[in-house]
């Protein structure tokens, strides 16, 4: 057998079992995530919260309670989460939104939101609707539709 098969079959193994690792801890990930999720929905309640702020800012910046900065992993506390600020009762919160909903929230108005310990995974206006927010095309995309309009053609959606 010749150096290149030789080194060919090792890259090929090394590959096999680098896969089946990853499907093994993609399952434990999985499995980890389902019991996370079914924890939430069944400390979930509802409570109405004036929203006074909203930013993505990293957790020891957030203003949450020191044991729940301490629990966090230390490659977490890097990373920037959505934090809202929010007014439940006569208490000021800092709580952690969802990522999904983190957009619909709005500023300095009143909502009901569906809240688990110190994690907001649902908003509902209580005075009326929740706006959506109308996300800006970039600027090619807005230049390649100006440039489809001029030649007549239909835009790509």
């Amino acid at each position: 057998m010749s150096t290149g098969w030789i080194i060919a079959i090792v890259v090929l193994v090394v590959l096999i079992a680098l896969v089946v690792v990853l499907y093994f801890l993609g399952k434990k990930a999985e499995k980890r995530q389902a019991e996370q999720q079914a924890q939430i929905e069944q400390y979930k309640q509802s409570v109405s919260m004036l929203i006074i702020d909203k930013k993505r800012m990293k957790i020891t910046e957030s203003g949450l309670p020191q044991s729940v900065i301490e629990q966090t992993p230390k490659l977490m506390r890097r990373a920037k989460l959505p934090i809202v600020k929010a007014k439940v009762g006569p208490q000021v919160m800092s709580l952690v939104a969802d990522e999904k909903i983190f957009d619909m929230i709005p500023v300095k108005k009143e909502v009901k939101a569906v809240v688990s310990g110190i994690y907001i995974t649902d908003v509902k206006g209580l005075h009326g609707k929740i706006d959506m927010p109308v996300k800006k095309k970039g600027k090619f995309k807005a230049w390649v539709e100006r440039m489809q309009e001029k030649a007549g053609a239909k835009s790509v959606k």
